[in-house]
């Protein structure tokens, strides 16, 4: 079996966070069933004549972005010669796997594989809901609602997304939805050393939240004077804003910054913390969360985060409603004892309910599903006679 995963935009600094990663973490595993699986990306900041033929190990065909929209910023990149090219590597696949936002590649290129009759299967990270922008509308219009409604299977992570899904092409003619919760590879646990260490890793942008972190730092300074607060990730045009507020409440000296991390770093930066904070409102599903408890490491969220409920019945950290309370959460999981039982409760929740190996489980259900399905297009599914 031949899977294309299709996802908009892959940068050497992890800009564009979620969707790569779970595209990457999908196929990689993938991969590692003997299923070949491939990424099909724009890349963007790579040097000229230097975009990568794999990442993380996982084949891929990775275009240059061109910013035909810059003011739309990710939904505005394009590359015309993958556009060009849409339909011969649709062909090529027996599963189109389309990480779909509104943008001008993964709409493009789902539309090619129902066109060509592929099996098709869309994942929307929370990335699709109603929305009244001009622009939203005419591509719900033209691409959008149909892919929605004639998709062999759309993936959702959550109720909630799901209802958001319905709502845009109407109740009840959402195609074969399919829950598909993120889920993570088990790494080895944290070892707790040295100060504390308090993490932020995300993108610096608005939906984030980065200075309600910024803010809790003197609550939590004030019984642990020696903590350490970590800010990591790229600028989405809230870093200045950010550093801003640590200058304006004097701590500066307690903060490091260390810009955008690779997938390793990442990983040794959550295990390097006591706690990870993510107060990023209405976050769908975020992967960041997945990766600091796939380490033991306990996180604070808000109650709009979709993982909160698990999150707060697996004892696997905090949630909390408002910005003025993620001081005191993270003060509560700085206490030895109840870090300790947060950290294995954060381990045991990836283990038992979100590993990658069940979603995998899952997903592959899914393909053979989408591929015994009959043809719609002009090509006949069954022309491939791979396996």
């Amino acid at each position: 079996m031949k899977v294309l995963h299709v996802v908009t935009l892959h940068t050497p600094t992890n800009a564009f966070g979620g969707p790569t990663r779970v595209a990457l973490n999908l196929a990689g595993g993938l991969r590692g069933r003997g299923v070949d699986a491939e990424l099909v990306t724009l890349g963007d900041g790579f040097p000229p004549g230097r975009l990568p033929d794999e990442v993380e190990g996982v084949p891929a065909r990775v275009f240059r972005a061109r910013h035909v929209l810059p003011r739309f910023e990710v939904s505005g990149i394009t590359s015309p010669s993958l556009l060009a090219g849409a339909r011969r590597l649709v062909r090529s696949a027996d599963v189109v796997h389309v990480h779909l936002m509104r943008d001008l590649i993964t709409l493009p290129v789902a539309v090619a594989a129902l066109q060509c009759g592929r099996p098709l299967v869309l994942q929307t990270h929370g990335m699709i809901d109603p929305s009244d922008k001009p622009l939203a509308k005419v591509l719900d219009a033209l691409a959008t609602k149909r892919l929605l409604r004639r998709a062999d299977a759309v993936l959702h992570l959550t109720d909630w997304e799901r209802g958001d899904l319905e709502a845009v092409v109407g109740a009840g003619r959402l195609a074969r939805p399919v829950r598909l919760p993120n889920g993570t590879a088990l790494h080895r646990p944290r070892a707790r050393s040295g100060p504390p260490t308090v993490l932020y890793l995300a993108r610096f942008q608005t939906r984030k939240r980065p200075r309600d972190f910024a803010t809790a730092i003197p609550e939590v300074l004030e019984r642990y004077p020696d903590a350490r607060f970590v800010l990591a990730g790229p600028d989405s045009g809230e870093l200045a804003g950010t550093l801003e507020t640590v200058r304006e409440l004097g701590v500066t000296d307690e903060v490091r910054h260390v810009g955008p991390l690779s997938h390793a770093e990442a990983l040794e930066a959550f295990r390097a913390a006591d706690v990870y904070v993510l107060p990023s409102v209405d976050e769908p599903f975020a992967m960041s969360l997945l990766e600091s408890m796939s380490v033991g490491t306990p996180v604070v969220v808000r109650e709009s985060n979709g993982l909160a409920p698990d999150i707060e019945r697996a004892g696997a950290g905090r949630v909390v409603h408002r910005p003025e309370d993620i001081g005191e959460a993270v003060l509560g999981l700085l206490e030895p004892g109840a870090n300790q039982a947060a950290s294995q409760a954060a381990w045991r929740l990836i283990r038992d309910e979100l590993s990658l190996d069940a979603v995998l489980d899952t997903l592959q259900e899914v393909y053979e599903r989408a591929m015994k399905a009959p043809a719609r297009g002009p090509s006949a599914r069954s022309a491939s006679g791979r396996s």
